[in-house]
């Protein structure tokens, strides 16, 4: 079925609403200005609703290069009909945190190979790549709901090695999954903690930060007593 709007509809839609000023407030939160129109994601899932799902014109999207382009293919694709290449190319291209994250979030932990590049890009050198493993690691948290808990303690040695990489987008994704692993359930939560601990001994400033914000919240009251309701 064609979609209900084309890329070429789509990318002249987004330049009406470019907003100059808005790029340069993004680009203080380390979001990239390249190809960017400055677009709040109240918007953007406002067109990804009236374009509907289709795979086709996500990749076209994608093409296109813009930034908002980009989140919106996430947001369009069909996660079943996404492949291992696709992830490969597109994971390649991540420039800016908020594409990487929103890739992961929405479309990403939705395909089947996300266990597995989870595992691969945490491997990987490259930052946005890096943090892509990590951001999928979290979202995977929290979508896959019928996982067991192995699935997750499987990667806290992948989040004890990554605690090591000072690169900002790094360190924040790693401490991003760690916290997130620890408030899916109690014993997950257990180990978690231990597994700051360890990070915390290690000699890096990006480990004993990750270390004293994830057990700050893991160890606090809302979340222990969330957990004590599981």
């Amino acid at each position: 079925m064609p979609a209900t709007l084309t890329a070429t509809q789509i990318v002249q839609e987004l330049k009406s609403y470019a907003n100059p000023a808005n790029v340069a407030g993004m680009a203080r939160f380390g979001i990239s200005a390249s190809n960017t129109f400055g677009i709040s994601m109240v918007t953007l899932r406002g067109i990804a609703k009236k374009a509907g799902k289709h795979h086709e014109l996500a990749l076209e999207l994608w093409a296109s290069g813009i930034h908002e382009a980009r989140i919106l293919a996430a947001l369009v694709d069909e996660p079943a009909k996404v492949d291992e290449q696709q992830l490969e190319s597109w994971v390649k291209d991540f420039d800016s945190w908020d594409v990487c994250d929103q890739c992961c979030l929405v479309l990403f932990s939705r395909t089947p190979f996300a266990y597995q590049k989870v595992d691969e890009w945490s491997r990987r050198e490259e930052e946005y790549v890096k943090r892509a493993a990590f951001s999928l690691l979290a979202a995977l948290t929290v979508h896959d709901k019928k996982a067991p808990d192995d699935q997750f303690s499987a990667f806290l040695p992948n989040i004890k090695q990554a605690s090591l990489d000072e690169r900002n987008y790094v360190k924040k994704a790693v401490n991003w999954a760690l916290r997130q692993i620890g408030k899916r359930n109690p014993a997950l939560n257990s180990q978690a903690i231990e597994c700051a601990r360890e990070i915390q001994q290690l000699p890096a400033k990006s480990a004993r930060w990750i270390a004293a914000d994830a057990l700050r919240e893991l160890t606090g009251e809302a979340v222990q007593q969330k957990l004590a309701r599981k």
